[in-house]
């Protein structure tokens, strides 16, 4: 059982991570005030001290604590890390993303630090944007001097207010971010003081509304943290913490993709290559904006480039690269280059031979995504050495990087994928648009049958030919054996996300396979024919029977049979065309809004391989 801690927008983010482990789980606030769903979740409110929180954990058989709470909750994160020391259990905190300390802001360890830098600069009208809560540490200031609170207008708050002594005529009342400009031009104040609250606390609009009028920001830093605690970033850097420490609470776990682990390992090798030192881990980030952290398992280094490895985790995604090691070496250019990086397929990795995949024909496989990735990284690697480092005077003033990205065993994996029909040779593809891989992702196949149908089309096929799998293209290539192996494309169950995409792509004619199971559910008007959404309909096929004319003994035995292909065999030669023919009638009547009846032919396939029409 897990026990998160919120009230915060990382509160909100762990109920939607942890609700995708249909299981239940306990979230705890110390108000009741926010409303919050959560579909596997029991809510718990009220503020917990160590006793508490330790009889609450042993009561309800709690084996994982998620701290979400806000940056500045002090001491709830010390109850946290005194309940996980004493009862032995794991702490995720859910932490917000900062920027970077700007040195132009005045800095605070703390309240009692920022009373006296106030009293330093000679400010004498403050604006608080730091919430009701820094009434009381900041008491000392607005005793002496003149001092706005913007706070949330409720309740709660006014009582905190009142209880404190607080003025009520310098109180202001939160609208929303923006009204933050608006009160400094009301007020006039002579600084602002607000909280390292990162991102999701609107810091940086704070920020820009100050400067933007010349307005003196102090900011009072986040308080540290305990070591104990493992930290992530976003949701599925959550998810994945989770996974390790709780293995059961999710039934199928999340991994990353190729270009996820090329890009940790590209950043290591540069880290190794400019510091000398192994590395064991690699941060990055995702173009979600979420940092995650991956495992490093080897550095090596030669006389003039560094190699770091990852070895991929899918999870219980059925990848074939599951387990597979990424290898990255990174070294400096000497050629002229305008790209801060070239890239090289290295052993294991495809080159490509055709058009339409948005990559340059002879050069590697390694996708646009991870390439930004990886060239993203880079730069900030070079970026933070050069500021950091008396070395990076070494460097010359705009060095190119040749990273060189190979994968062992590769050229075998890449035949048990798409890469033969791509044209990609020689190995694997270094993909991924969001670097996590999510188990059985719908969204991963259909990417692949759009990368299938771009090729076709750059390639001039004006015929496309979709089909559910390897038997029924079988049929169908023997059909049209003058088209190339470009020109078939498998759908899966993705029909309706199949047709989209050859509308899209502007094919003059879409041919479709499809075999008696799959077409069934396509005529009741099932786009999405996955077996775990939909199963073949009796009713509606004894109701198809009977449009048909088919004789009522013939609809009868419908009833008995317990797979679709058993209708070939149930229907006299004599009654099979008026009911296969009402079939693919119903079939068109669904595919029709989104590819027009001129291009589009659908053939229903016999399992002996004959094709009607």
């Amino acid at each position: 059982m897990i026990l998160i801690l919120g009230g915060t927008t990382e509160g909100r983010a762990s109920v939607r991570i942890a609700d995708e482990g249909s299981a239940p789980y306990y979230y705890s606030t110390k108000g009741a005030l926010q409303e919050i769903e959560c579909a596997h979740g029991i809510r718990l409110t009220g503020g917990m001290d160590t006793a508490a929180m330790e009889t609450c954990c042993r009561e309800k058989n709690i084996r994982l604590l998620v701290d979400a709470a806000h940056p500045f909750a002090s001491a709830l994160h010390r109850t946290v890390a005194e309940v996980s020391s004493s009862l032995g259990l794991p702490v995720i905190r859910y932490e917000r993303r900062y920027p970077p300390r700007d040195p132009d802001l005045v800095w605070c360890d703390n309240y009692d630090d920022a009373i006296r830098k106030l009293e330093e600069h000679g400010i004498r009208h403050l604006l608080a944007l730091t919430g009701v809560n820094t009434i009381a540490p900041l008491r000392p200031w607005w005793k002496k001097h003149p001092a706005w609170f913007r706070i949330l207008e409720r309740e709660e708050s006014l009582t905190t207010a009142t209880r404190q002594g607080f003025p009520a005529d310098y109180l202001c009342f939160y609208q929303d971010e923006d009204d933050a400009g608006a009160l400094m031009d009301r007020l006039q104040p002579d600084a602002v003081i607000t909280k390292e609250s990162g991102r999701s606390g609107y810091f940086n609009e704070k920020v820009a509304a100050a400067r933007k009028r010349s307005i003196p920001i102090f900011v009072v830093k986040r308080p540290a943290l305990p070591e104990t605690f493992y930290i992530v970033y976003g949701e599925d850097g959550l998810r994945k913490q989770i996974e390790r420490l709780l293995p059961e609470f999710f039934p199928l776990h999340h991994g990353y993709t190729t270009g996820a682990c090329a890009t940790a390992a590209a950043k290591a090798a540069l880290t190794a290559l400019l510091s000398k030192e192994e590395q064991t881990a690699a941060s990055i980030t995702l173009p979600s904006g979420e940092i995650i952290t991956l495992p490093v398992t080897a550095t090596e280094w030669d006389s003039d480039s560094a190699t770091c490895s990852v070895i991929k985790d899918a999870g219980d995604d059925p990848d074939v690269t599951n387990g597979s090691m990424i290898v990255a070496n990174v070294a400096f250019s000497t050629a002229s280059n305008d790209a801060l990086v070239r890239f090289v397929a290295g052993p294991g990795v495809g080159t490509v031979t055709l058009p339409g995949l948005g990559l340059e024909v002879g050069g590697p496989a390694i996708n646009t995504t991870p390439r930004k990735m990886i060239t993203d990284e880079l730069a900030a690697v070079l970026q933070a050495f050069r500021q950091n480092n008396p070395a990076a005077k070494n460097l010359p003033p705009s060095p190119g990087l040749i990273v060189t990205i190979s994968v062992p065993g590769g050229k075998e994996l890449a035949t048990r994928t798409f890469n033969p029909k791509l044209g990609i040779i020689g190995g694997i593809s270094i993909i991924g648009t969001s670097g996590i891989v999510r188990p059985f992702s719908a969204d991963a196949f259909i990417a692949s049958i759009r990368k299938e149908a771009e090729v076709a089309k750059a390639i001039g096929c004006q015929t496309l030919v979709i089909n559910s799998g390897a038997k029924s293209e079988r049929y169908l290539k023997a059909r049209y054996a003058e088209l190339p192996p470009q020109a078939f494309v498998h759908y899966g169950n993705f029909i309706g996300e199949t047709l989209k995409i050859a509308s899209a792509l502007s094919f003059e004619q879409v041919v479709m396979g499809i075999m008696i199971g799959k077409a069934v559910k396509l005529a009741e008007g099932f786009l999405d024919t996955h077996s775990k959404k939909v199963v073949m309909n009796k009713d509606f096929l004894k109701e198809t029977a009977r449009e048909a004319g088919c004789p009522e003994a013939a609809v009868r035995q419908i009833e008995t049979i317990t797979l679709a292909r058993e209708l070939w065999q149930l229907f006299p030669s004599g009654e099979q065309s008026p009911f296969f023919s009402l079939l693919l009638k119903k079939c068109y009547a669904h595919c029709i809004p989104l590819l027009p009846a001129d291009k589009l032919q659908i053939v229903l396939i016999t399992e002996e391989g004959r094709i009607r029409e």
